[in-house]
């Protein structure tokens, strides 16, 4: 690949996720304030692990707002597009955690400041000086800032980038599951990369059989990667009619998944950034997904995700560990 700016530039939601932490004195449920929202999550992960990121989106001028810039540029995420809304605050989402790690989502967002971002917003220079562009679904939930995200797209395709797309389906946050459907079938139409999770598949294709769930997008998209996470299952690389799976590195102490998935993505837009998505070999395949499989395992052992990736080395360590 050329020589670029930046190595990924993201669109999308930028949040604050509060998480569960403990019971004050007087009995009342505690939650700590995390700077989240997937792209940037994404972004995070690349930055530990040396690449150049950059983020599209928008955010409240309120309290919370100044506070995610302020994060964003703490872990070296350029926030050059990140653009602040003087009327509508910021998004909020207080995520309640069960026993196994597993999340459930409360949205403070109707509106939020996220789905805000118009198509003039977006600075079109910036994608064009980047590698991949990297989008999820909760940026096309709504009309305007739909618009932004296919603007987006577009202008990556024209000047190609690669494309890579992670539904990371939220449901509360859709007036209607046959939208929500019909906005992965676009981002599927247009990606070089998918990123999809067990249950995303089960709600595109009406299977839990995984493998004959991706045959079933593969008839209608030319995808040349897929990759599906199975949770506790681990995960899987469809490449050129070949299947690789790798198995999970479960932990004990998994305090919440948050993040997973986005550390996972990330691990594969690195790989795909140091080797191309060209005559990937089985070997190559499960070096990625391995990595990825043990990053997303690291970060459900901290609270938030944002601020606390692994460094490149860490995780190798815990691969080497498991061995």
């Amino acid at each position: 690949m050329e020589k670029k700016q930046f190595d990924v530039v993201t669109l999308g939601e930028l949040l604050i996720d509060f998480t569960e932490n403990g019971i004050s004195d007087q009995g009342n449920q505690l939650f700590e304030a995390n700077p989240g929202g997937a792209p940037c999550n994404v972004l995070a992960m690349l930055t530990k692990l040396g690449k150049k990121t950059a983020f599209i989106g928008k955010v409240g001028n309120d309290m919370f707002g100044r506070r995610l810039k302020d994060s964003l540029e703490e872990v070296g995420i350029d926030t050059r597009n990140l653009v602040m809304d003087e009327e509508v605050h910021t998004t909020l989402a207080f995520v309640h955690t069960f026993e196994d790690g597993d999340r459930d989502f409360s949205f403070y967002r109707n509106p939020g400041a996220d789905m805000m971002l118009t198509k003039e917003e977006v600075q079109d220079e910036l994608i064009k000086s980047s590698r991949i562009f990297h989008f999820g679904t909760l940026s096309s939930t709504h009309e305007g800032v739909r618009e932004a995200t296919r603007h987006a797209i577009q202008v990556a395709k024209e000047n190609g980038l690669i494309v890579t797309f992670d539904p990371n389906l939220r449901e509360p946050l859709w007036k209607n599951l046959d939208d929500a459907k019909a906005e992965i079938e676009y981002g599927m139409s247009q990606c070089d990369v998918l990123k999809i999770s067990d249950n995303e598949v089960e709600f595109m294709t009406g299977t839990n059989d995984y493998t004959a769930g991706v045959a079933k997008i593969r008839e209608r998209f030319d995808i040349p990667l897929i990759l599906v996470t199975m949770g506790k299952e681990g995960s899987r690389a469809y490449y050129d009619g070949r299947i690789v799976e790798a198995a999970p590195f479960l932990q004990e102490n998994t305090i919440e998944t948050t993040g997973a998935g986005d550390t996972f993505c990330a691990s594969i837009l690195n790989y795909v950034l140091e080797h191309g998505l060209e005559n990937l070999t089985d070997e190559q395949l499960l070096e990625m997904i391995t990595f990825a499989n043990a990053g997303a395992s690291l970060i459900t052992t901290r609270k938030g995700a944002l601020r606390v990736m692994p460094e490149k080395q860490e995780v190798l360590d815990f691969i080497a560990s498991r061995k």
